[in-house]
């Protein structure tokens, strides 16, 4: 079968085998910007085929993944040339990969628009970085919202927004320190329901910058 999205992932005990699609790219770039391309290469999963010198600029030519171009390498790459290196591709088929579909949780909610199939090396750290993005980007309730990020079952990163706080005492001047009391406790049972039934609202922009793997 062809997965044209994550929600689509079958169950890992009927998976024999999964391939994903290469491409063959082809960048050219000054030489002073080199070193930082290779590495941009090789942190995407990339294969060096060749490096020429044509013109005072360098040709260097990688195998790399599909799923490791699509999001934001172009962006990458144009950031650390300074916009002046150029990339071109083509396909060239498929091959096997240890690939995992990584689940968004945000609540104890799987949010699928934020799932994503991934290599199983890389899925620990895009993970994390996801958390950590949404950690800025979802704002504050009024109870403690965990974000996490699972293969399967299991958490693989974590991130909690903290409640805004309310001071349920501000007119509760002197007196009985237990009404201060009732008051915080009660704060707290409210929360704890709100937790387990309140929704999370997830700003639309977070869709698109959460997803943006590049590093700042």
């Amino acid at each position: 079968m062809t997965l044209h999205n994550p929600a689509d992932y079958p169950d890992p005990s009927r998976i024999a085998q999964i391939d994903e699609p290469w491409i063959k790219a082809v960048i050219y770039t000054p030489d002073e910007y080199l070193g930082s391309i290779l590495k941009l290469c090789q942190d995407r999963r990339g294969v060096q085929t060749g490096l020429t010198y044509v013109g005072g600029r360098a040709q260097v030519s990688y195998e790399l993944p599909l799923n490791e171009v699509v999001f934001d390498f172009y962006d990458r790459l144009k950031s650390i040339s300074r916009g002046y290196a150029s990339f071109d591709y083509e396909q060239i088929g498929s091959r096997e990969g240890d690939l995992v579909k990584m689940s968004i949780l945000v609540n104890n909610e799987p949010v699928d628009a934020l799932s994503m199939i991934v290599h199983r090396s890389v899925a620990e750290d895009r993970g994390r970085h996801m958390c950590e993005r949404l950690k800025e980007l979802i704002p504050r309730h009024l109870f403690k919202v965990p974000i996490q990020a699972a293969i399967g079952g299991k958490v693989i990163a974590r991130e909690t927004i903290q409640a805004m706080r309310k001071d349920v005492t501000a007119k509760c001047y002197g007196g009985d320190i237990s009404r201060k009391k009732k008051l915080l406790d009660k704060q707290k049972k409210g929360k704890a329901r709100m937790r387990e039934y309140g929704n999370v609202s997830i700003p639309q922009e977070a869709f698109i910058a959460a997803l943006r793997m590049g590093e700042e």
